[in-house]
């Protein structure tokens, strides 16, 4: 009884939002919060990290990373180069990057051990703004809100028939499940859509989308093939992951060429 109430729970509370198309033509239930809130959101982010973790003290590394983002962001529609956007370099040996509603960047120094060349890198920061395109943040905020309202309506209904022991263990249960097969399955979606998008906007952008293969080949070898199971992680599995890159990589060398031959020819380190 329980999944077909938190179903129709889930639903009418997400149809209370908007829906929007993603880049991919995706179609996203977002509008929990609006954009303004958004920005907001990632600003504040940003500033508790910047004042929690160290920004690398190396001048050439933050100018790496900052040619890379200009040169992304220079792809994408104009509403959205507006932004006020901004990278840091925190040193961190843990191989990650992140990009935040509002136009923020992270790059860990650990992925710069990852990322042999601008092209890899890139294809790492491509992926990260392509969540901040993709509204991918405003869409994970409005499953997480219509998750958590539908687990009300549902632990209600169960306390109202059997009591407030079950309400709370419907609470404590439907959490795990909305965690496992309604968050995280989404995320995955999302960081599918992610690589599309990015590897889009680096081969515009003049970046070899190639790279983006070569990339997830060292990042596989930098975690020693250690990952959890394909239905709890965040992330698509790796193998599958790299043959997708080296399908559109393909598809995408004559956008990059074409880049390359109008005189986008990033020069970044």
């Amino acid at each position: 009884m329980k999944t077909p109430i938190a179903a129709l729970a889930a639903a009418l509370l997400l149809a209370g939002c908007a829906t929007t198309t993603s880049p991919t033509g995706r179609t996203q239930y977002v509008g929990a919060v609006s954009q303004a809130q958004l920005n907001q959101m990632g600003l504040e982010a940003f500033a508790d990290t910047k004042a929690k973790m160290r920004a690398s003290p190396d001048a050439k590394q933050q100018a790496y990373v900052r040619c890379i983002v200009t040169d992304i962001v220079r792809e994408l529609p104009p509403n959205w180069q507006q932004l006020n956007w901004e990278s840091v370099v925190f040193v961190d040996d843990n191989p990650n990057a992140f990009a935040l509603p509002g136009g923020k960047v992270g790059v860990h120094t650990g992925i710069l051990n990852v990322a042999k060349d601008q092209d890899q890198l890139a294809a790492v920061i491509a992926h990260e703004i392509g969540h901040v395109y993709a509204n991918h943040h405003d869409e994970r905020v409005t499953r997480q809100i219509g998750a958590q309202g539908a687990l009300g309506v549902v632990g209600a209904l169960a306390g109202s028939r059997y009591g407030e022991g079950a309400q709370q263990a419907t609470s404590q249960l439907g959490g795990a499940a909305a965690q496992g097969l309604f968050l995280l399955p989404g995320t995955r979606v999302q960081e599918t859509e992610a690589d599309v998008v990015g590897q889009d906007l680096m081969a515009k952008a003049g970046f070899d989308p190639r790279a983006a293969v070569g990339l997830w080949q060292n990042m596989i070898a930098a975690s020693g093939g250690s990952r959890p199971p394909q239905w709890l992680s965040t992330h698509p599995d790796p193998q599958s992951r790299i043959s997708e890159l080296q399908t559109r990589a393909a598809s995408l060398v004559p956008v990059y060429e074409q880049a390359q031959a109008a005189g986008k020819r990033p020069r970044c380190g």
